[in-house]
Parts: structure tokens; sequence; C-alpha cells
């Protein structure tokens, strides 16, 4: 491994070492919720009028040719030769 890449690692190692073992944080309250009294109406989504374009789709059947491949490995070739 090439110096920097080794000097970045430990680096990065020793701020995580830092980070865990030096900092101490302590709950000093419970949380607590408000108490929340609430009346509610109904309410009413927004209404929307869209003029969109029409798309036609459709199948076809085609009849494709594809090429055979012979693929021979080096064993075979082997055993051919003899």
């Amino acid at each position: 491994m090439k110096p920097p890449i080794i000097f970045a690692a430990v680096a990065g190692i020793l701020v995580l070492a830092f980070g865990i073992y030096m900092i101490d944080i302590d709950q000093t309250e419970e949380i607590r919720l408000p108490d929340v009294d609430v009346s509610v109406e109904s309410g009413q989504l927004p209404e929307f009028d869209a003029e969109v374009g029409d798309i036609e789709t459709g199948t076809e059947e085609l009849t494709v040719t594809v090429p055979t491949v012979d693929i021979q490995s080096p064993e075979e070739d082997a055993s051919d030769g003899s």
C-alpha cells in the first residue's frame, strides 16, 4: 500500500476514536410532549381538470432471423485434432 493511504486510514481511525471516547453526552431532562386540544372541521381536496393527448398502442408479430454461433472450447479443439 502507498504511505498516503496508510496515513489517511490511521488519521481516520484516530478521529473516530476521539469522537467515541472523548465526547460524553448525558441526558439531563426527560422529554415531555405538549398537551394539545384540537377541534377540526372536515377539509376539501383541490379539484383539477386536465386535457391530455391520446396515446394509441398495439402489438405486431415479427419473425427475426438469429444467426447461430458455434463455439468450441480448447478441449474440443484438442480432441478434434487427434
